[in-house]
């Protein structure tokens, strides 16, 4: 198979690229490099943005199989204080990509999509057919995605399926830009600096570790799953206090953070429920929190060790 991964310099993306080598599929990236990232050696890489007409013209050439999409731009804050910004990267690139579909004749898009196209939940874990409430421009062109991607099916044939993502996490996430708080705790504590948790720590989150995440991308290019959202999570809480002592374990650091206020609009609570995954895919998550943590935190060591 020949798979086009978009992101393939991301955090998610060049694992996944990885992933689809060492299955012995053909793999051509697509990044704009503008934060830097993971390119694999030997990589086929188209360095341009998602939106760039030529991803079309350069897919109607090569005609990759199958498109995994996950450029993206990922910060919520950063899609309120821009909203156009954010449509421009997450709504037309996605149309972009929906079009370089077409063009290379392609068999099915897998589109990622995020926990927080759900809002506030009416209950946790929540499942893949609950109510959609967008609650900012990113969550809002995350559905938009969505719902292109059904239109493409329904008018050319074009299969798809949406994996909603809780909290992602693992080695290649840094705490530059728009990251997860595992990457900012794990990067402080291993430099000694100070960590804050903000509120009282009760905040809840999913975490789902990458390799994980990367095997349900596996499974959603085949045949199966078509046509239907997907979450890729645990279905477990964890606050951000125990977090905390999570990662101070695995750094052999002080479990000593600091206390802010809470953020306006951060979500008091969210994990998503997998098991409709498992039905269509096969798929579950197979690496504990301590596991995935110890990881990321020997990954960033060796990162953060001096030339």
């Amino acid at each position: 198979m020949l798979a086009l991964v978009t992101g393939a310099a991301g955090f998610i993306g060049s694992h996944l690229v990885d992933r689809l080598v060492a299955d012995g599929h053909e793999v051509i990236g697509v990044d704009d490099l503008s934060s830097g990232g993971t390119v694999r050696p030997g990589l086929e890489l188209w360095e341009m943005d998602v939106g760039d007409p030529a991803l079309v013209e350069r897919a109607a050439v090569r005609r990759p199989e199958v498109i995994c999409h996950l450029a993206a731009q990922v910060s919520v804050r950063a899609s309120v204080a821009d909203p156009l910004a954010d449509a421009r990267t997450n709504v037309v690139g996605t149309a972009n990509v929906l079009e370089a579909a077409r063009a290379a004749g392609g068999r099915k898009v897998v589109f990622t999509s995020s926990c927080a196209v759900y809002g506030v939940p009416d209950a946790l874990p929540v499942p893949p057919d609950a109510e959609l409430r967008p609650a900012s421009p990113y969550a809002a062109s995350k559905v938009s995605g969505e719902v292109y991607a059904g239109t493409y099916k329904a008018l050319y044939g074009i299969d798809y399926t949406t994996l909603t993502l809780a909290n992602v996490y693992g080695p290649r996430q840094t705490p530059e830009g728009e990251a997860g708080v595992i990457s900012i705790f794990t990067d402080a504590l291993l430099a000694g600096r100070p960590t804050w948790v903000y509120g009282d720590g009760s905040q809840t989150r999913d975490y789902v570790y990458v390799l994980d995440v990367v095997d349900a991308f596996a499974r959603a290019a085949g045949g199966d799953g078509g046509g239907r959202r997907l979450n890729v999570g645990t279905g477990v809480q964890t606050s951000d206090r125990e977090l905390h002592t999570l990662v101070a374990e695995a750094a052999g650091a002080p479990d000593d953070p600091e206390f802010a206020p809470p953020r306006l609009g951060d979500l008091p609570a969210m994990s998503v429920d997998p098991g409709a995954t498992r039905r269509a895919l096969g798929w579950e998550p197979k690496v504990g929190l301590r596991e995935g943590l110890a990881e990321t935190v020997a990954w960033a060591r060796e990162r953060m060790a001096p030339a």
